[in-house]
């Protein structure tokens, strides 16, 4: 018999201490709008992101001829070529380019939560695919919700429920944890009009002054591509999956 796979859900980085354990993978999400953004700049032919959770780091960085992706509060700080949305990490802009990125919540996640057995990157535009690498990886699995300074996000939670499920479904994992119960129950409310249900969310309110809807609403679309991004060696790249021979390249 399998035994099966723990899923846990940490929805706030300010407590990811109760969660930590170094042999999880942990996928971190920030769906509003890291996650989103570092998925499209890997689907655009970005070499690799380098994440940094200050801005005196990224600064460091520009001085060094870096190409600098850097907001805080939803707005594209003075110093960077260009901020958080994904349609900035356009293929003209990132093709075949090393990236160090700076935001206010996603970046700070990924920075917590580095020491673990591995870290990627999940987002609604590659769900399923994130869902079958973890299938494969088979291995207790925390999904990091990045959150806003700290407090829930509706929007990462209930990718955190979406994901959760699948991996159940799966039959593969198991949760005694309350907060991926919570999770699931979040994604079968809002699963039917996820557009709809997420107008509600404090973060787009927070943002529709600095970005288009458009924009929003591509940070809600279900399974754009099969890019996964996993932290190696301080740095983003990309897991590639091949859905015939149902194994994942690493680029």
């Amino acid at each position: 018999m399998i035994k099966k796979k723990e899923i846990e859900v940490c929805f706030s980085p300010a407590v990811y201490h109760c969660f930590h354990n170094p042999d999880y993978i942990v996928v971190v999400t920030d769906i509003l709008r890291a996650a989103s953004a570092i998925c499209t700049a890997f689907m655009n032919g970005a070499d690799r992101i380098i994440p940094v959770g200050s801005l005196e780091e990224a600064k460091s960085f520009k001085k060094q001829g870096h190409l600098i992706a850097a907001e805080r509060d939803g707005i594209t700080c003075d110093f960077a070529d260009f901020g958080n949305s994904p349609n900035n990490f356009s293929k003209v802009r990132v093709l075949n380019k090393t990236i160090v990125y700076s935001t206010t919540n996603g970046t700070q996640a990924i920075q917590k939560a580095k020491n673990c057995h591995s870290l990627v990157i999940g987002s609604f535009l590659n769900l399923k695919a994130i869902s079958d690498w973890l299938v494969s990886e088979q291995r207790d699995v925390l999904i990091l919700c990045a959150g806003w300074k700290d407090r829930f996000s509706l929007e990462d939670s209930i990718f955190a429920g979406a994901l959760s499920q699948l991996l159940l479904d799966s039959g593969l994992f198991k949760t005694t944890c309350d907060s991926t119960i919570a999770a699931c129950d979040l994604w079968s409310l809002a699963r039917q009009d996820l557009l709809g249900y997420i107008q509600k969310a404090s973060h787009i309110n927070r943002l529709k002054k600095h970005v288009p809807e458009k924009v929003i609403n591509y940070c809600h679309t279900l399974n754009l591509t099969n890019v996964i991004p996993i932290l190696r060696d301080n740095y983003l790249t990309k897991l590639n999956y091949c859905e015939k021979s149902n194994n994942f390249l690493r680029k």
